[in-house]
């Protein structure tokens, strides 16, 4: 439970950051108050990119290189020449993108790649992230202890985001670029962090109850979603009459204690990828260790060894002081 507990006492210490965010896109969308839809609405659309997927390949070879030439020489030539990927949509395929495979074969991973949707560079980049994860651990361990958990499965491909997002930051060209990547990295952060552990603290709330004998009837559930939903959105977000019944729809929370893994694996990903990039070599080995490791030992053991203690508050504050970070040069960007 330190796990848990942690994660919403260091988010609900960095809730002031998150109201600014939200203060600030009312303040761009020129609205005195926000609707909850329109917290979804881009706030730097339009940004005119053609990146062909050789290029953008070659992009996040360059942006990854921290991690040494063996691993962006695997995954550069899985991406390309050793055909791991399907890239482009085509007639009935389905939509989205993710990474798959099996212990004796090549990784796969399912694309819906178009070369003027920047974002989908970063897609690229986070399915390879998972590929070279399962790349790295069907090779260093055997059959039964390949497989890694969901706890740990969101770090390698978060990971990746967060050295292509700086090496594009370093190289933009201009500034509706650079506001472009830093509005996508502030709008992941809420969307991961923020919003997955209101999730996790709706659950905890409604197991407790239950375990204390209260009947969970919908106007509890709601109840409880919507005090959750003004004490994370703040003063800058209202809401409509229906929208605690969100509450009653996300389909992870039929799967118990699912939701806080997205937080911690983005929380454990920016604090590995600050220690890499102000690191050196030990901090780059001991990463490459974690994804080597695979399902051979405790989630949380193989975390620590990688340079992150789950279990401490640090590695989710590094990840909310990096959100300030971020929200700190996209408003004086702007």
């Amino acid at each position: 439970m330190s796990v848990y507990d942690n994660l919403i006492e260091s988010v609900h210490e960095a809730l002031p950051s998150l109201h600014r965010y939200y203060h600030k896109r009312a303040s761009l969308m020129g609205l005195d108050k926000l609707a909850h839809y329109d917290v979804y609405v881009p706030l730097v659309p339009g940004v005119q990119k053609n990146t062909p997927y050789e290029e953008a390949v070659e992009t996040i070879g360059e942006a990854l290189a921290p991690l040494g030439k063996e691993y962006v020489s695997i995954l550069k030539k899985g991406l390309t020449t050793d055909r791991w990927v399907d890239r482009y949509e085509n007639k009935g395929k389905r939509s989205g993108a993710f990474s798959s495979g099996g212990y004796t074969g090549a990784p796969y991973i399912l694309l819906n790649y178009k070369e003027d949707v920047l974002r989908d560079l970063f897609t690229v980049a986070h399915e390879g992230g998972h590929s070279m994860h399962s790349y790295y651990s069907a090779r260093n361990n055997p059959y039964f202890h390949y497989d890694y958990t969901i706890f740990e499965a969101e770090v390698a491909s978060t990971f990746n985001e967060q050295l292509v997002s700086k090496h594009l930051l370093e190289n933009a060209e201009d500034k509706k670029t650079k506001a472009f990547i830093l509005s996508k990295g502030l709008d992941d952060i809420v969307a991961t962090l923020f919003r997955q552990t209101m999730f996790a603290e709706f659950e905890d709330i409604t197991h407790r109850l239950s375990e204390e004998g209260v009947p969970l009837t919908v106007d509890l559930l709601r109840s409880e979603y919507r005090k959750l939903l003004e004490l994370y959105f703040g003063p800058s977000v209202g809401f409509e009459e229906e929208s605690d019944l969100e509450g009653l729809r996300i389909p992870h929370f039929y799967s118990s204690f699912y939701v806080y893994k997205y937080a911690t694996g983005l929380s454990a990903a920016i604090a590995l990828s600050q220690k890499v990039l102000n690191g050196g070599k030990k901090e780059k080995d001991d990463y490459l260790a974690f994804l080597k490791s695979g399902g051979s030992t405790y989630p949380i053991d193989s975390l620590r060894k990688a340079g992150v203690d789950m279990e401490k508050r640090e590695p989710v504050e590094m990840a909310l002081k990096h959100f300030t970070s971020l929200l700190d040069e996209f408003e004086a960007l702007l």
